[in-house]
């Protein structure tokens, strides 16, 4: 699978997304052919050569008529605008995902209806062309899939159609929303809302440069020269060697070492956090300073529910701080179907991997009100249950649930 990453060390704009993709390798004349298809008059996107602190890159320039009036847009324009261009379906249903996220943030900002929100700077024409052309642009490059590192937000204030505002923008700040972001103290706004909404619609997942054979890399410049280099990279690889036809997606691990909490309570923990939605919770026995025996207490969970469950772990354990990180995760396709036994209707979980069974267990829980229900032990009820799966039955879609 071909993946672009975004190495966000100096945040992310529009222009800097449309010119690292042209530094890595997309043709210009291309992406202009692509964009001429959105039937606009009084603009030209034009690319040149950029130093940013000693480091080479490309900035995109987008050049607007002075007769050409910037209008305020709402979404509806917006989105009338692109269904009514040549582009593909892909291409018009990533772009209007891009602005329709955008819009929420701004009526969640300004505390009104998503419908009544007028885009300024957003809707101008450069921004529709920033957002199409970076959705056309890694269709031309044949991007399957799209990830980032954490986000550079910058610092201190930004002045904007609504005034004089702080780093992160609102918007931007509503945009990054269980998104890994950060600030060094660099003056000035690295990530904006174009950029944000761009990246937080189209990446799958966000964290360190999943394993990939590099193919092509480049660097697109900002217009502003703070004192780091204002470039956005794009690696572009393949993950050939990863499995195929299995599920990726990205998890947030949260981590804390207990030394002083009664044991009965971890039993208490464990169960709460999966009826809260936890992917997994484990424990392991560690050696802690002062040679006391501890416990590791490990929880897994989606990034967006990462704050949530930091919450629950410090409020229901004894632990006054926690470790985090984002961890890429690729797991087996499961199913769960219901199958009838001898001794009655079992769920039976299967993994597979293209069209291959590779597991396939009995829900414990089935097995174990079958055994108190009939009075037969345990064991032999998971093994009897175990035996009369068979691998090659045809799975009855209509008594299938995905797994979740």
């Amino acid at each position: 699978m071909k993946i672009a990453y975004f190495d966000c060390f100096a945040g992310a704009s529009g222009d800097m997304i449309l010119g690292a993709l042209v530094d890595a390798g997309l043709d210009p004349d291309l992406l202009n052919r692509e964009l001429a298809k959105l039937h606009l008059e009084h603009f030209a996107l034009s690319f040149k050569p950029a130093v940013k602190r000693g480091l080479g890159g490309c900035q995109a320039v987008v050049d607007i008529s002075t007769h050409m009036r910037h209008p305020h847009r709402c979404l509806q324009d917006i989105c009338s605008l692109i269904e009514a261009s040549e582009l593909s379906q892909d291409i018009q249903q990533k772009s209007m995902a891009i602005f329709t996220r955008l819009a929420g943030a701004e009526a969640r900002v300004h505390r009104t209806a998503v419908e009544t929100v007028h885009f300024h700077e957003v809707g101008a024409m450069d921004a529709i062309i920033d957002v199409v052309g970076a959705v056309s642009g890694l269709s031309l490059l044949g991007i399957e899939a799209v990830y980032c590192s954490a986000l550079h937000l910058g610092s201190g204030t930004v002045t904007c159609a609504h005034g004089i505002l702080p780093v992160p923008a609102p918007a931007t700040l509503e945009l990054v929303k269980g998104i890994p972001v950060y600030a060094t103290g660099i003056q000035g706004e690295l990530l904006t809302p174009t950029g944000a909404a761009i990246l937080s619609t189209l990446a799958k997942g966000f964290g360190p440069l999943p394993a990939l054979t590099v193919d092509k890399s480049g660097y697109g410049a900002g217009m502003a020269n703070p004192e780091i280099p204002n470039l956005l990279r794009v690696v572009i690889g393949d993950t050939d060697s990863e499995p195929q036809d299995c599920d990726r997606d990205q998890v947030a691990v949260l981590e804390t070492a207990i030394d002083d909490m009664n044991p009965q309570i971890y039993d208490h923990v464990m169960q709460q956090a999966l009826g809260l939605g936890a992917l997994d919770i484990f424990l392991k026995p560690i050696q802690m300073k002062k040679n006391r025996p501890g416990v590791l207490l490990t929880l897994m969970c989606t990034p967006d529910d990462l704050h949530r469950f930091s919450r629950f772990l410090l409020k229901e354990t004894t632990s006054i701080g926690l470790r985090w990180r984002f961890e890429n995760r690729i797991k087996a396709r499961r199913e769960i179907r219901e199958i009838s036994t001898s001794l009655g209707t079992v769920r039976v979980k299967t993994a597979r991997i293209q069209d291959d069974i590779i597991h396939q267990s009995p829900e414990f829980e089935d097995c174990k009100e079958i055994a108190l229900t009939r009075d037969i032990p345990l064991k032999t009820v998971i093994a009897r249950v175990c035996r009369e799966i068979s691998p090659s039955d045809e799975i009855d879609s209509s008594r299938l649930r995905r797994h979740t």
